[in-house]
């Protein structure tokens, strides 16, 4: 066993993009695990550190060499190797002179298929500070980086400039070359607090220094609890509690080395303008934390985490209050300047914003949409005029100064304006509620006239675009496609709304008859959801096999097949389930290779062996059973009887001879074989269910 010691890599770099930072440091970690093993390097714990201007990673007890290892070359046989008299032929001398042996010095493979010559030898493990250079630049090179850039004259590339590397094995700095500056020991302190080198003298020592004297809080999920913990403290001194979103903690975290949390306030009259736009401006543009009272309302005060401990926090907190204020006084200004006319004023202005080159302008797109809406809204119990005239004034607010400032408040605002404007609240609902879901875990539109106008919307999109011929393809998706298909699925299945696919898309594709790619549009997109419906299940943990039975039966109905859904998945757990999905691919196979097409009703007649007679007997008796189940789509309950198959068909293929030389027996047992699956694939297809 190889002694082990520590392992410390440090880059150095300028501001690393804040958002990226989680996944760059996740990243940075796996790749040198990753390097490690595949270099037979075992070790201990991993740590990774994120900080501004820095990745690092500290591994625990690696290796401090690979572990010697034997390396065997297999010859040719030995009745090749050797004529009759026991000399070498020419085989066996080209086989050592190969290895740099003589032939004498060859061993043996003794198999039980025969003997053959074997060179071995053993090859002296490689020391871990040999291999960490190529491991850590493999590493480096692996890191998910949408855009390398360059700096200086040299020609490397990296997410940022890096200005120093750090390596070391235990107390001794490993010297190379990485990213284009030389390795040492000394990582460097705060830009402000502690710009100077700071000495690492033994990787378990990096926080603790980098902390003190350096300032520096490295470890990405410490500096985000101490910010949390301070924001709190923050809020709580005034009166109020910290409005908290995950992504724009996980931002700050990103953005600073040293945090300090500082409270500030604004003017009371900013209050007036909608809770949203002030959330906008303080979290979005400025990544400050929102403050609100017990009740819920927001209070004129925010916390900003600030990257330095300054002798004077009150000019600190004065410049963030300057800055917040013309915003905020903008947005007054937006919202009074929007308020002079009406939503329905701006309806057309939308012919002049063009939606897609072939597919017209948004107005255009908004006629499109009201017309797929009057038929869907009646199907989610929605009044189709609301439908109608939520469809219309959807888009407006696209037109208003306050979303040409805060674009991600669209249909937000639309619905302030509906509501200022005396529309019916379930036309103002249905404007912010046909962006839902935005993302995956966003809210789903609560009221029908939402869901209908949500769904027509992403239908006309899906079908327009391929009708055009527009597919996504790869990584590159411009119209979010994807996410409109996982819309609709999440809106049907998650919101109960049992309407068909097919039926959807038919509809929609009528607005596309005059495309040319209109006839294809419609079966692709149904292809395109149901794709998108696999990597739904997939999420949520459903095998791929459970889906795959389900999909066969080619069910249109999302909620229905949600249904089939969760019945296989329970129907996979049952002791019955292995020997029954066998049991159907056997009889798919024997109606493939008879090739049986008839679909006959069974003649009770013509069963001979008690077992056949036991196993039409049990199937005409749980096809009357389920029958009402499956029509009511309670499938669970339906797989649930027809596990009792399970006995009677294990008997069946036991003692019976599908393949009776008597044509007409031959085929009544067939009958009987396409019965029982047909009743099967009234639900799902069984036999796809792997052990």
């Amino acid at each position: 066993m190889t002694d082990s010691d520590d392992l410390l890599v440090e880059i150095g770099t300028e501001e690393l993009p804040p958002r990226a930072l989680p996944r760059l440091s996740e990243a940075f970690e796996e790749g040198l695990c990753a390097g490690l093993a595949a270099a037979g390097l075992v070790h201990g714990r991993a740590h990774r550190y994120a900080a501004p201007r820095r990745l690092a990673v500290w591994i625990e007890s690696v290796a401090g060499a690979q572990a010697d290892r034997t390396e065997a070359r297999r010859g040719p046989a030995l009745a090749a190797a050797f004529d009759p008299d026991g000399r070498p032929t020419s085989a066996a001398q080209g086989f050592a002179r190969a290895c740099g042996v003589r032939v004498e010095d060859l061993g043996r493979l003794e198999t039980d298929k025969g003997t053959w010559l074997q060179f071995s030898r053993t090859v002296r493990g490689r020391r871990t500070v040999d291999l960490l250079p190529e491991i850590v630049r493999t590493a480096l090179a692996g890191l998910p980086i949408a855009r390398r850039m360059r700096w200086g004259e040299g020609r490397v590339e990296f997410v940022r400039p890096v200005h120093w590397a750090l390596l070391l094995f235990g107390e001794a700095c490993v010297e190379t070359e990485l990213l284009g500056v030389h390795t040492g020991r000394h990582s460097h302190g705060h830009r402000f607090h502690h710009p100077g080198p700071v000495a690492v003298q033994h990787p378990g020592d990096y926080a603790r220094v980098l902390r003190e004297p350096g300032r520096v809080l490295a470890d990405f999920t410490v500096r985000r609890d101490a910010i949390r913990v301070g924001v709190d403290t923050a809020a709580a001194a005034l009166g109020g509690r910290a409005l908290w979103d995950e992504a724009l903690l996980d931002e700050v975290t990103a953005l600073v080395e040293w945090p300090v949390p500082l409270a500030g306030g604004f003017e009371r009259r900013f209050l007036d303008l909608p809770r949203e736009v002030l959330i906008a401006t303080l979290q979005i543009h400025q990544r400050y934390f929102a403050v609100e009272d017990a009740d819920g309302a927001l209070l004129p005060n925010f916390v900003t985490v600030s990257n330095i401990e300054s002798r004077d926090p009150a000019q600190v907190i004065a410049g963030n209050e300057r800055v917040i204020r013309p915003r905020l006084a903008d947005a007054a200004f937006f919202r009074e300047q929007d308020r002079r006319e009406p939503l329905a004023a701006r309806r057309e202005g939308l012919r002049a914003m063009v939606f897609q080159e072939r597919l017209g302008s948004l107005h255009d797109k908004s006629e499109r949409v009201a017309r797929l809406v009057t038929e869907i809204a009646p199907r989610v119990g929605s009044d189709p005029a609301l439908a109608v005239r939520a469809a219309q004034l959807g888009q407006c607010d696209l037109l208003t100064r306050m979303v040409g400032e805060f674009p991600e408040l669209q249909g937000v605002m639309g619905r302030h304006y509906a509501r200022l404007d005396g529309e019916p609240e379930a036309v103002a609902a249905a404007i912010e509620e046909q962006y839902q879901p935005r993302h995956a875990g966003d809210a789903l539109p609560q009221s029908p006239a939402g869901a209908a106008l949500a769904l027509a919307e992403r239908l006309d999109t899906l079908v327009g675009i391929f009708a055009v011929g527009l597919r996504p393809g790869g990584d590159k998706d411009p119209f979010a496609l994807r996410r409109a298909a996982i819309g609709i699925l999440r809106i049907l299945i998650e919101g109960g709304r049992d309407l068909d696919l097919q039926w959807l898309l038919d509809r929609a594709g009528a607005a596309y008859r005059d495309f040319p790619r209109a006839a294809d549009a419609v079966p692709e997109v149904l292809e395109f959801i149901l794709e998108r419906l696999r990597a739904y299940y997939l999420e949520r943990g459903i095998a791929p096999d459970v889906f795959d039975a389900v999909l066969v039966c080619r069910p249109t109905r999302p909620v229905d097949f949600d249904r089939r859904v969760r019945a296989v998945a329970h129907f996979r757990g049952l002791p019955e389930a292995a020997s029954l999905s066998a049991a159907n691919k056997r009889l798919r196979n024997i109606l493939r290779q008879a090739g049986y097409r008839s679909g006959a009703a069974v003649d009770p007649g013509r069963l001979q062996a008690p077992e056949e007679h036991a196993l039409y007997e049990e199937f005409e008796k749980l096809r009357v059973e389920v029958r009402p189940w499956i029509e009511a789509g309670e499938y669970t309950q339906a797989l649930a009887a027809l596990a009792g198959l399970k006995d009677p068909v294990d008997r069946f293929f036991d003692a019976v001879m599908v393949m009776a030389e008597d044509e007409g027996l031959r085929a009544n047992r067939l009958a009987l074989l396409h019965a029982i699956g047909a009743l099967f694939l009234r639900i799902a297809d069984v036999s796809r269910l792997q052990g």
